[in-house]
């Protein structure tokens, strides 16, 4: 039976918890994620765990958040004055808002906190400094 190796193109279908016990995404229901193995198109500590699996195989993989979406970065969240930000724009704790980097690229941030004078906000992942949890069963090798 064929195992997995790194360049394969692989299809899964995982569920990722938090340690907890909470699901943060899986992707039952909907078709398995295709990628390939070695190409950096997943976090790291979920592709080094795939090779040597085989078709059909089921795998827990706990990963430490440095080989998921790394450490909290304490520069990726900035108080900026409260005025700079147009009256339309929601600033409720744990809405996400679209900023543009100096290069025109979309950067999402969290709302993490709000005074009279600043609001906070977070661009780390979502998922930064957190251990995580994927069931895993490989569907194909292709």
């Amino acid at each position: 039976m064929a195992e997995v190796k790194s360049g394969d193109t692989v299809a899964i279908h995982y569920t990722g918890t938090l340690l907890d016990g909470s699901t943060f995404d899986s992707s039952e229901g909907r078709d398995p994620l295709e990628f390939e193995v070695g190409s950096g198109h997943i976090i790291p500590g979920l592709d080094v765990a795939l090779p040597g699996m085989t078709v059909g195989e089921k795998k827990v993989v706990k990963i430490a958040c440095a080989d998921a979406y790394g450490a909290l970065n304490p520069e990726m969240r900035q108080a900026v004055p409260r005025e700079g930000i147009p009256a339309d724009i929601p600033l409720e704790v744990g809405t996400t808002l679209q900023m543009q980097t100096p290069d025109g690229q979309a950067l999402p941030v969290m709302v993490v906190e709000v005074d009279e004078a600043t609001v906070t906000l977070d661009a780390n992942h979502p998922l930064a400094g957190k251990d995580l949890q994927f069931d895993i069963e490989l569907v194909s090798i292709n």
